[in-house]
């Protein structure tokens, strides 16, 4: 298993270390069988000493036995831990185009239901390695009580793990089939919860949701699940019973075809049932180490960026003069719809509106503005010089931003990560109108739970606090009432230019067109600059400048 040679791989050392303590544990396993056939069965020792030293072995077993699969889950654990992390930090350094492309979805399904998965599987791993182990080390000692009875006893436990594999096999099918129908119950479960308000609004849309997306996809899955555990059960008592039958078949073949006495026959017999139950723990533990190859190989198929064990140094912001947009170009693969060729000039200082239609690619050129998407040809160029990947990080370095969908962290930091002053915090507070609304302890904010207005004024001190030359704003101002619109057009934004701050700014409000200092306009992807006559249309009335346009 891939899993596995990765597990080896990493921890090279405590593997092997492991794998000694189970061997130890599985050869004192049979020397306590070749024990009770030495003292107990062949020469029947009835000295009181046997028992001190029977005890003593069976101690030393079991303390042997629990320290190998002690061992071997504290390094699943921490191979898990390792893994978690890493898939974590690739998440973090991956182009936020890719993580769209995959969805939340998909990726919370594997943080939670992959890496568990795996979790599970490294605590049923000791019971396969020391069944596999204690199976190759029995047979030794069962060649070496009867070669011809353990050639017909191995052929006989052949076709038991021909036919438990095969079973198996069908498990690992289905498993891998469920593995794809969660992340269609995942899209399900987030369809419900966030959409929750209009499908309460609405029973016929959730009654449509619930019965022809989700119970499709729940039925699926339970018609797989119930796969799997059929062949999963129907390999456990396959095994079970031929084990039982090996039991019947060494007594025939001691007593009837005479190949051995019965001493050697209930060694054997003692031995196969020593082995019956790890054997079958073995066969228990396939599936769930089959699961965890899917969740493996589900988490190698997302194609994220290589891992990183640390974040690159920041590079200190340029203290730029103009950026510029040269010939920008980009598309979306599905869609196929087109932005650009963008060319574009932002001097520093400058406060600039963007306006344009619903999915004139407003959002997009944001993206792209802030180094979030990588355009397909063209050129960013800062002070002359292009931005490429080298200098990528320091590039997005310059902007903070309040997005449309908005998260809100809960820390107050300033652009190298520390603590923002608190006395700044405090100002800016008063100026959003949000000192009484807003519980700090240190720079964690303690209430997250606000209304949209105020989760936005939250996150513009955030953006603020971080202290960057240039704040982008996505319709910052769609989710404020009209008094504190009218605040943020005219003190917010003349006092953030004040504070030196760039400021790119998408809005509608075409009342406050007058206060940028130029305005942009996006249409069908393409970029124009309004000036004259064009201007004070738009300033007039931009939504009905569009309509009549359009």
């Amino acid at each position: 298993m891939e899993l596995l040679r990765v597990v080896y791989r990493q921890y090279r050392w405590p593997f092997v270390s492991v794998i000694l303590l189970s061997l130890l544990s599985a050869a004192l396993g049979i020397g306590l069988i070749a024990f009770i056939n030495r003292e107990l069965i062949v020469s029947v020792n009835t000295s009181l000493m046997i028992l001190p030293e029977f005890l003593g072995l069976l101690m030393l077993l079991m303390v042997v036995t629990l320290a190998s699969q002690l061992a071997l889950t504290w390094l699943g654990h921490h191979f898990v831990y390792r893994l978690r992390g890493e898939f974590i930090k690739r998440i973090l350094d991956t182009q936020v185009e890719r993580i769209e492309q995959i969805g939340s979805p998909q990726l919370l399904a594997a943080l939670t239901s992959d890496v568990r998965n795996i979790t599970i599987a490294f605590v049923r791993l000791p019971e396969l390695i020391q069944g596999i182990i204690l199976a190759i080390g029995s047979a030794a000692y069962l060649a070496w009580l009867s070669a011809e009875m353990l050639l017909v006893t191995v052929v006989w436990l052949v076709i038991t793990i021909v036919g438990g594999w095969l079973l198996v096999s069908r498990v690992y099918r289905h498993m891998a089939k469920l593995r794809d129908i969660e992340d269609n119950l995942y899209a399900d479960f987030q369809t419900i919860i966030e959409g929750r308000k209009e499908l309460a609004l609405n029973r016929q849309r959730a009654q449509l949701i619930f019965e022809t997306v989700y119970q499709e996809d729940a039925r699926s899955y339970r018609h797989h699940i119930v796969r799997a555990d059929t062949f999963h059960l129907s390999a456990v008592n396959w095994s079970n019973i031929m084990m039982l039958g090996a039991i019947g078949l060494v007594f025939f073949m001691a007593n009837s075809l005479g190949w051995a006495d019965t001493a050697v026959a209930a060694t054997y017999s003692l031995t196969l049932l020593f082995l019956r139950t790890p054997l079958l723990s073995a066969v228990g533990a396939l599936p769930t180490l089959l699961t965890a190859q899917v969740a493996f190989n589900k988490l190698n198929s997302f194609k994220l960026a290589e891992y990183q064990p640390e974040f690159a140094a920041p590079v200190a912001a340029k203290h730029w003069q103009t950026l510029e947009l040269r010939d920008l170009v980009f598309h979306y693969g599905d869609s196929g719809f087109e932005v650009g060729p963008i060319n574009m000039t932002l001097k520093r200082g400058e406060l600039v509106f963007l306006i344009g239609g619903n999915g004139s690619g407003k959002s997009t050129l944001a993206m792209l503005l802030t180094g979030l998407y990588q355009p397909v040809s063209g050129q960013i160029l800062l002070d002359g010089v292009e931005v490429d990947a080298a200098n990528g990080d320091g590039y997005r370095r310059l902007f903070s931003a309040v997005f449309t969908d908005v998260h809100l962290f809960d820390r107050l930091i300033n652009d190298q990560g520390q603590p923002t002053d608190p006395a700044k915090v405090q100002q800016w507070l008063e100026r959003l109108k949000m000192q009484d609304k807003i519980k700090l302890d240190g720079n964690r904010v303690l209430n997250l739970k606000l209304s949209k207005g105020q989760s936005k004024r939250l996150a513009l001190l955030l953006a603020t606090a971080e202290q960057r030359d240039i704040l982008l704003l996505d319709e910052w101002a769609a989710d404020q009432d009209p008094h504190f619109r009218r605040i943020f057009y005219r003190e917010l934004l003349p006092w953030l230019k004040e504070m030196g701050k760039t400021v790119f700014a998408i809005s509608h409000d075409d009342h406050y067109f007058l206060h940028a200092d130029r305005l942009l306009e996006m249409r069908e992807g393409k970029l124009t600059e309004l000036t004259g006559q064009e201007r004070e249309m738009a300033t007039l009335d931009a939504v009905k400048r569009t309509d009549v346009t359009a």
